[in-house]
């Protein structure tokens, strides 16, 4: 009987639809200043085996942005860059940064850095 009740409970469990969240102001910000620090950053970005501009790279990751927003995927910068910013949504594959003569890294690590530099500088 014991065991019923354990998987009645399990499936109510992973039946609940998952609660949406609301992205606070600040963390809005934070990501709106990542993005213009990546796009002028003069740094190549790659996506799929492809290298873009940072420029290009500010326009894709505001659109994803916007669509984590709008699906309220996502409710702090570091959620951001794990959900959206750190690989392709389509191919799984992580986003890499290049500046300059540095070997590349990934965009995550880039990014984080970014926002401890930005919230260092506050």
């Amino acid at each position: 009987m014991k065991k019923i009740g354990l998987l009645l409970a399990m499936s109510l469990f992973f039946c609940l639809p998952s609660f949406a969240v609301e992205m606070p102001p600040q963390s809005k910000t934070e990501v709106d200043g990542l993005l213009k620090r990546l796009a002028g950053s003069g740094c190549q970005f790659n996506r799929n085996g492809s290298w873009y501009s940072a420029q290009e790279a500010k326009e894709h990751l505001a659109k994803k942005f916007d669509y984590v927003l709008e699906k309220k995927m996502v409710a702090s910068a570091e959620q951001f860059i794990e959900v959206a910013a750190s690989k392709s949504s389509m191919s799984g594959k992580p986003y890499q940064v290049k500046c300059g003569d540095a070997p590349a890294q990934n965009s995550a690590e880039w990014l984080l850095a970014s926002l401890r530099d930005m919230r260092a500088k506050k």
